[in-house]
């Protein structure tokens, strides 16, 4: 039997891809896509919308009757509504929204002690494993690496550096044993050395790009470089659907997609 799974953002970039994600795999259900209340796209069939033909099921605000799976890809502004919709309704939820601050993020945490969460950065497979290799080299160079991370993406981003930069990041000083909040350099300007152990983060904006990842691990005499490329959204669509699909089953908890693809 197909999982009942929903949109919120449903009228975004990513929104349209998880529409088409999610009407493309025979496991899953399409049982809602939500906008905002002021939205010009309400009552619009969502297939239509993504240019695959009538499914319907239209554009809405939102209303988790009937749902097992919410997907969000909307905005931080959004998650309050979002997390009451979820706990009331017992829906499980794939959130894929970035730039959330320490507030918003200690919500979702509290929220997981009642519902199944799925929350990360990156949803793409390939993005994934890259951690795992990133905390692999972090922990066999030591600090004998300087570590750059460098980030791009398309012109019409909001947050930077990227949630997938941190969560790199974040893999690189959990494999050093730091932190962030002491190690991260985000981007540089005027007159000062670099300091040992510094992770450089610096995102470039421009053009269309969908996201290009490289962390250099740059020692006397050698580079190392892992780079990831995502060359369509579907990627990350794709993935959030996978990670809704497995994450029905699971307690409520806090999950991430190293969870969902058992890289753990």
């Amino acid at each position: 039997m197909a999982l009942n799974i929903a949109i919120m953002g449903a009228s975004g970039r990513m929104g349209r891809m998880l529409i088409q994600s999610t009407l493309d795999n025979p496991k899953a259900n399409l049982a809602g896509a939500f906008v905002r209340s002021i939205s010009s796209l309400i009552g619009v069939d969502a297939g239509e919308f993504v240019g695959v033909g009538k499914c319907g099921v239209t554009l809405s605000t939102l209303d988790l009757s009937g749902v097992d799976v919410l997907i969000d890809f909307s905005l931080p502004d959004a998650l309050d509504e979002v997390l009451e919709a979820c706990i009331a309704n017992k829906v499980a939820l794939v959130m894929g929204v970035t730039g959330l601050d320490e507030t918003q993020e200690a919500k979702l945490h509290e929220a997981s002690k009642r519902i199944p969460i799925v929350y990360a950065g990156n949803y793409s497979t390939g993005v994934n494993l890259s951690l795992n290799l990133l905390a692999t080299t972090a922990k066999v160079l030591g600090m004998d690496a300087d570590v750059e991370i460098i980030e791009h993406h398309h012109k019409h981003k909001l947050d930077a550096p990227s949630g997938t930069a941190l969560m790199m990041a974040n893999a690189v000083a959990d494999a050093r044993g730091q932190t962030l909040k002491t190690s991260a350099v985000y981007g540089r300007q005027g007159q000062a050395k670099r300091t040992d152990g510094e992770i450089g983060i610096h995102a470039v904006r421009g053009g269309e790009i969908v996201g290009e990842h490289t962390v250099e691990f740059i020692m006397n005499g050698e580079i190392i470089e892992i780079t990831h490329k995502a060359q369509s959204r579907m990627t990350f669509a794709n993935g959030a659907v996978r990670a809704g699909l497995w994450l029905y089953d699971q307690p409520a908890q806090l999950y991430d997609m190293q969870d969902v693809l058992g890289l753990k």
